[in-house]
């Protein structure tokens, strides 16, 4: 069991945090979209002020807009920060238009949709976001709020919490393809972006995706299929979605691997394991579905209290 547990959180870990570290712990297909960086990326600049980014990035940002007019201004500064040099950022860029103007476009219109149906009466109903994604009368089946909630912390920042043993992934990759499976998972992706840069416009801050994996009740690892979907799309991330994710954060790891985090956390690049944070979450823990954190007022509290205290 414990060697399956090891191999699960790398697993998670790699998914989670950028496509460098992917392909070294997943096999994968062949994509002839993805462009692997050649240098290595840069740290989060989550939570740091809009206007002084702009300010400090009017260069680059001025040579990203004669390319890329119609980009809005934000998505330019986020594909500023995250690659070490023009060049690389223009071509992401590039690929990121190409792709929502062509095979992503029904994605991208149906997260645009859906999120403006969920905000239409001031606050948020989720109802519309499940039902408009992509294979969702097969995929929702197995996927909830019971094991994948996105919640809300006070700075504006998205909290995007996954509880993977509580998902039968083996079903559910019984009922649909690893590529419909991908599309699902860059549909959230997309809503996350619209979300995230809706409330840096209005904070002022740039705000983030935190990931938030609960280990709680894991004991195999994931379906291979479920894998390979989850290593396609998380590949895409960075150049799709750069400047988007914040800390990775391992929950509730068991006591017989915690000796083993700082055998394993050097085998990523530096700029990882900045991000990279093992903790232990005891008001997740009790819960039995994650369910509880969109109904109940008070354990969604407490849990945001629990991720800023873990974040610190």
């Amino acid at each position: 069991i414990r060697d399956i547990m090891m191999k699960h959180v790398l697993l998670l870990v790699a998914l989670a945090l950028n496509p460098i570290t992917v392909t070294s712990f997943v096999a994968s297909g062949r994509n002839a979209f993805i462009r692997r960086p050649t240098t290595d990326l840069r740290a989060s600049n989550g939570g740091a002020s809009v206007e002084s980014l702009l300010t400090a990035n009017r260069a680059s940002l001025a040579a990203l807009e004669k390319d890329f007019p119609d980009v809005p201004e934000l998505t330019r500064l986020r594909f500023a920060l995250k690659f070490s040099s023009l060049p690389e950022a223009k071509a992401a860029l590039r690929e990121s238009v190409a792709y929502r103007s062509g095979a992503g476009r029904p994605l991208v219109e149906a997260a645009a949709k859906a999120v403006e149906q969920a905000t239409a009466n001031g606050g948020w109903d989720n109802e519309p976001v499940r039902v408009a994604a992509p294979h969702a009368a097969s995929i929702n089946k197995f996927i909830s709020p019971k094991n994948i909630i996105s919640l809300s912390a006070e700075n504006g920042d998205l909290i995007y919490v996954i509880r993977a043993s509580a998902i039968n992934d083996k079903k559910l990759m019984d009922a649909v393809s690893v590529e419909q499976m991908g599309e699902f998972f860059l549909y959230v992706k997309e809503v996350h972006r619209i979300v995230a840069d809706v409330r840096s416009q209005k904070t002022g801050r740039l705000c983030e995706v935190i990931f938030a994996n609960d280990i709680t009740g894991v004991r195999a690892i994931p379906d291979k299929r479920f894998s390979q979907a989850l290593t396609a799309s998380s590949k895409q991330y960075e150049n799709l979605y750069p400047s988007l994710a914040g800390p990775t954060m391992i929950l509730n790891l068991p006591f017989v691997l915690q000796a083993f985090v700082g055998l394993f956390k050097p085998l990523f690049p530096p700029s990882v394991q900045e991000r990279l944070k093992f903790k232990g979450a005891p008001v997740l823990a009790k819960l039995e579905e994650l369910t509880p954190l969109a109904i109940d007022v008070s354990s969604r509290k407490a849990f945001l209290m629990e991720v800023e205290a873990l974040l610190k």
